[in-house]
């Protein structure tokens, strides 16, 4: 027997004992007949023996009482509510037989006794093991903020902050102070949360962190709408405090709020706008019972394509990538999100027209999103050749096929960099917009462009590089202070782009509407503070220089031509240009002569000469 549980045997001896002798001085006003105290006295063997023996039938010298709670309550009324039972069939069974030998007047007590003996005996033996285990909590507070806990500052005062704060004080793996909450209402200024004081509202987030020095705060207000969200996650990031978040409530598919779903707050989080509203029975129309099929299916717009299609009922998803790692992880992820859905994994080059004749024959698509494409600007400088015979000639065998085999609706994935390009790669999409709308005018398919500006977190995107460089150390390399950007998330893109396709009537060049555009030099900044550093001190950023082809600044639409709005508000439309098919025809032959010889600098003059907005920028 552990010395926790011996204590608790000689206890529970002295408890029981001094329960019945208070319960008969109670029920006499402290006056006892020497008649009861001669019983008493011969009570006391039977009854501890009797409560003994429970207590341990009960398991009461067996729990970690250190962690007590009403299960191990329940036990004890359970052990002594038996033991005064039998002890009460004890004194019938002495007064029946009259045994001469106890030489008692009588054998047994008034009820009252035995239900205050009850109480008591409640009382006093789960007293004492609660009062360790509340002695237990004290030394373990003590000792976890001498071990250097986190000092955590928790902001919302609600639901989630509470789920939270009772988690923590539960779990030993959790090694958090909680110092205080933060809310907006008023009225809970001063309140308490499970012995957590609401200690102000988000105006004194920096003056208490500096004044408590507080290391990290959790922002525990998962229904709040999205812009007060990023307004405090700006108030806390120039707190230099690590930040954790909730996800926003419709993120949390199951409903649970606990310490699991508590992440590092992203850039996004910062950068995040308002959720995109879809008309989704537009989007229906073109989709519900439809064959998708999604070029460049594994990457991330693509994949993200595929997830948003999944969710209006296709009647199959055929997702066709060169790369079959990314290809077969999006194919096990949809096994397990849409178990239900008809798909196919086709591995196929889109630069093979002839395997693109069997795809297209094979499943005779209804719609095409074609968001295949070489996208890194400093790469497809080195490889121009390459940039070409994938953006271009692979875009054409595309629109070939969606011609020739009767696809309802094409979706081109563009970009900023289209526009006015000083770049091979801009000026392959730039052409690729062209051939959109030459396209659109000879065939029965509706051919459209939708552009946008650069994604958060998409393959080789600023931000996964900075994340690598924070994580090793630094320095961020940067390559011109004053750089800015336009940025979208992943979902909100490929939600735009479906929306789009829904709005289109053919030949569109549709632009969408990336907000304000952001400082790389904020960008970075901001993502070394949310790693728990110092920018310039403990992470440095340096600067390398603007790279070949790099802008400073992108636009979205061609300076020459106005957009007009739609229907909805972060869609707009580019008047279309009056592009021959003839044109195209002739300059993908162009392209094809030029590639034979690979010279690079007659590549980047054909470019030239085939789209007259691209600048090259020379070194």
């Amino acid at each position: 027997m552990r010395k926790e549980n011996k204590f608790f045997v000689i206890s529970d001896i002295v408890m029981v004992i001094l329960s019945l002798y208070i319960a008969l001085l109670l029920k006499y006003d402290f006056k006892v007949d020497v008649r009861y105290m001669k019983l008493f006295k011969g009570s006391i063997i039977p009854v501890v023996i009797l409560m003994v023996i429970f207590n341990k039938l009960f398991n009461l010298y067996n729990n970690m009482w250190k962690y007590a709670s009403i299960d191990e309550l329940l036990s004890i009324v359970y052990s002594v509510s038996l033991t005064n039972v039998v002890f009460i069939v004890y004194s019938y069974i002495l007064t029946h037989l009259k045994i001469a030998q106890f030489k008692f007047d009588f054998y047994r007590f008034p009820y009252t006794v035995h239900i205050i003996f009850w109480m008591l005996s409640v009382l006093l033996l789960g007293g004492t093991r609660f009062a360790y285990r509340a002695s237990y909590e004290s030394k373990k507070n003590r000792e976890g903020v001498s071990k250097n806990k986190i000092r955590l500052l928790m902001v919302g005062a609600g639901d989630a902050a509470a789920t939270l704060i009772k988690e923590i004080k539960r779990s030993k793996k959790l090694n958090y102070d909680i110092i205080g909450l933060i809310d907006d209402d008023g009225e809970k200024l001063g309140k308490l949360i499970y012995g957590v004081k609401v200690v102000g509202n988000r105006n004194d987030i920096n003056k208490f962190c500096n004044e408590n020095e507080i290391q990290e705060i959790i922002v525990a207000i998962p229904s709040a709408p999205e812009e007060s969200r990023k307004e405090i996650f700006n108030i806390c990031k120039n707190t230099k405090c690590k930040l954790r978040t909730f996800p926003s409530i419709s993120d949390i598919i199951d409903g649970k709020l606990d310490m699991k779903k508590v992440r590092d707050v992203s850039i996004e989080d910062l950068l995040g706008r308002e959720e995109v509203k879809l008309n989704t029975e537009n989007i229906e129309k073109y989709i519900k019972g439809k064959t998708i099929l999604v070029t460049g299916g594994g990457g991330s717009i693509g994949s993200e394509l595929c997830r948003q299609v999944s969710r209006f009922n296709p009647k199959k998803l055929i997702i066709l990538d060169i790369y079959e790692n990314n290809a077969y992880d999006l194919q096990m992820e949809l096994n397990y999100k849409a178990p239900k859905l008809d798909k196919d994994v086709i591995i196929a080059s889109i630069r093979d027209k002839k395997r693109l004749n069997e795809v297209f024959e094979k499943f005779k698509p209804d719609v095409v999103f074609h968001a295949a494409a070489h996208k890194h600007v400093p790469l497809m400088e080195g490889n121009p050749a390459e940039a070409i015979k994938n953006n271009v000639l692979g875009t054409f065998n595309v629109l070939k096929c969606c011609d020739e085999y009767g696809v309802g609706k094409f979706v081109q994935i563009s970009t900023d960099k289209a526009v006015n390009p000083t770049n091979i790669m801009g000026a392959t999409k730039r052409f690729c917009e062209l051939m959109v709308q030459a396209f659109d005018k000879v065939s029965k398919t509706e051919f459209v462009a939708v552009r946008f500006g650069n994604v958060l977190g998409s393959n080789g995107s600023v931000i996964p590089l900075f994340k690598k460089q924070i994580a090793h150390g630094g320095p961020v390399t940067l390559t011109h202070p004053d750089i800015n950007r336009f940025f979208m998330t992943i979902p909100e893109a490929a939600q735009l782009v479906i929306q789009a396709g829904a709005m289109a009537h053919g030949g569109e060049i549709f632009v969408l509407d990336m907000g304000k555009p952001v400082k790389i030099m904020d960008l970075a900044k901001d993502l070394i503070t949310l790693s728990g550093f110092n920018p310039g001190e403990d992470i440095k950023i340096e600067i390398t220089g603007l790279r070949p082809g790099e802008k400073l600044y992108e636009e979205l639409l061609m300076s020459e031509v106005a957009l007009t709005s739609t229907e909805h508000e972060k869609i707009h439309v580019e008047k279309p240009m009056d592009i021959q098919m003839s044109f195209i025809e002739n300059s993908i032959e162009d392209f094809k002569e030029v590639l034979k010889e690979n010279d690079k600098e007659e590549i980047y003059k054909i470019m030239e000469n085939k789209v007259p907005t691209y600048k090259r920028k020379k070194d």
